[in-house]
């Protein structure tokens, strides 16, 4: 009999009129479980819980705090192996891949446990005698999450930890198409002692439980990760609520990686293949535009292509899979859309773009790799979210650049080169808000901070001590001595 899995209101588990199949994309027979689909009214009670939760958890004892998220940070490290089976059975990444996100989550949690302990403030002499000044943080109050589906772990994490680190009540409402690690995420941060009401998990459709956040005047803030449509819709909704709302939005990306003609080849492919193809392509950082120089160009596609051709796309439990499959059929006919789209305005499939059989149903595509590609084709300026990459020709670095920065979007960005003056002249110039150098534009650290500029992101970094920029209010205080 398949578990049916319930949401957390107010501490206990809360069953629902309707439930939602979770379905492994590698074997679309095997049903991970059935997940509780919240209603308005569940999402309601959660609101209220963590409006009661927040006067005493807000003002907590950071030692209590910390000892909370380093034993929720134990757990998820003692049982990643676990974590990540299940990350990969309903996301379709990987067992590596799940296994090393489930690794980050456990390590975001015990960074942000020491941040419970290192957070300061300033005292500042006045202008005017005999006052003190004294500025410090408070934290925003009761912050309402929507996450995306293909980090199901790793995102709830990077936003759950900083949240209860700086003393925030939270409603948590993850995608509705990968419940599973959130929901275990959830029990285990439950169980390591947070008070009642502290944490809320509300499963169920964006349109509604997603919307009723939105829109609840007791929520002070929202963190949101997904499609630039939607991210649009909820700073929209964020702003016309009475009182408004802190936003954060981390959105979509049209990452490019350039080579140059002096990069190391062997280099220029691993880094490229990986960014573009690892994670089946289903990542906000993916190098899905490959700026490549004239002089190397040829050498590049042909290379890729001769390692596309050597990775094995198959069920991502199995051992010696590189690329699991695309993780519903939603966004294979997605990925299939946009690969006859390229097709119609010129592009020459070079490798790859079919479906492919498994022994076991499920939702399978090689990787596309496009040549003879323009900046102005929808293939380089929209966002695929799949296996699917282009090569556009660049005359020289400052055309590389040009196109490069070409985009409306700014998240991440990549150079191949053995040049120290084109590296450092990249990283000052390039219009992201992650630069990386001879590294795949996909693969971050999770102390560091996590975002991008232009349609990318808006509102303050994710992770790393910036954390607290959106987490925390800043209150300015002055005493006559």
């Amino acid at each position: 009999m398949t578990e049916i899995f319930k949401n957390l209101i107010a501490g206990e588990w809360v069953g629902a009129a309707k439930t939602s199949r979770n379905i492994n994309p590698s074997n679309t027979n095997d049903v991970v479980g059935e997940y509780a689909q919240g209603s308005v009214e569940d999402l309601n009670n959660a609101v209220a819980a963590a409006k009661a939760a927040f006067p005493a958890w807000g003002r907590s004892n950071p030692q209590e705090r910390y000892e909370i998220l380093k034993k929720a940070s134990d757990e998820i490290l003692a049982r990643r192996e676990e974590l990540g089976k299940l990350l990969s059975r309903e996301e379709g990444k990987t067992l590596p891949e799940g296994i090393g996100e489930a690794t980050r989550a456990g390590q975001i949690f015990a960074f942000f446990a020491g941040e419970c302990l290192r957070l300061g403030g300033e005292a500042i002499p006045s202008v005017r005698p005999g006052v003190g000044v004294e500025v410090t943080r408070e934290p925003v109050g009761i912050v309402g999450m929507i996450t995306p589906w293909n980090f199901p772990i790793a995102i709830p994490a990077w936003k759950l930890a900083p949240a209860l680190a700086y003393g925030n009540c939270v409603v948590l409402k993850p995608a509705d198409l990968v419940p599973g690690s959130a929901w275990a995420l959830v029990d285990i941060i439950q169980r390591a002692g947070l008070p009642k009401g502290v944490l809320n998990l509300v499963m169920g459709r964006g349109s509604v439980v997603g919307q009723a956040l939105l829109e609840h005047k007791d929520v002070h803030a929202i963190s949101f990760t997904g499609s630039v449509n939607t991210g649009r819709k909820v700073a929209a909704a964020c702003i016309a609520g009475n009182p408004m709302k802190k936003v954060q939005l981390e959105m979509g990306g049209k990452n490019p990686l350039v080579v140059l003609d002096d990069a190391d080849l062997k280099t220029a492919v691993e880094t490229a293949v990986n960014g573009a193809f690892f994670s089946t392509g289903q990542r906000c950082t993916a190098s899905s535009r490959l700026i490549v120089q004239n002089g190397i160009h040829d050498r590049f596609v042909d290379a890729v292509g001769e390692r596309l051709k050597n990775l094995v796309v198959d069920d991502a439990l199995k051992s010696g899979t590189h690329i699991g499959p695309v993780v519903d059929q939603s966004q294979l006919d997605q990925d299939m859309k946009y690969i006859a789209i390229a097709k119609d305005e010129g592009a020459k499939l070079h490798w790859g773009g079919e479906l492919l059989n498994r022994e076991t149903p499920g939702f399978y595509l090689q990787p596309a790799l496009f040549t003879e590609t323009t900046n102005a084709m929808r293939i380089s300026r929209e966002e695929v979210f799949g296996p699917v990459a282009n090569v556009v020709r660049a005359k020289d670095y400052e055309e590389a650049l040009a196109l490069a920065n070409d985009t409306e979007f700014g998240l991440s960005a990549g150079i191949c080169t053995t040049s120290l003056k084109y590296a450092t002249h990249f990283r000052r110039n390039s219009e992201a808000g992650m630069v990386m150098v001879n590294l795949p534009t996909a693969g971050v650290d999770y102390h560091v901070p996590f975002g991008g500029r232009k349609g990318s992101s808006y509102g303050p970094r994710e992770q790393g001590a910036y954390a607290k920029e959106f987490y925390t209010t800043v209150k300015t205080a002055y005493t006559l001595a």
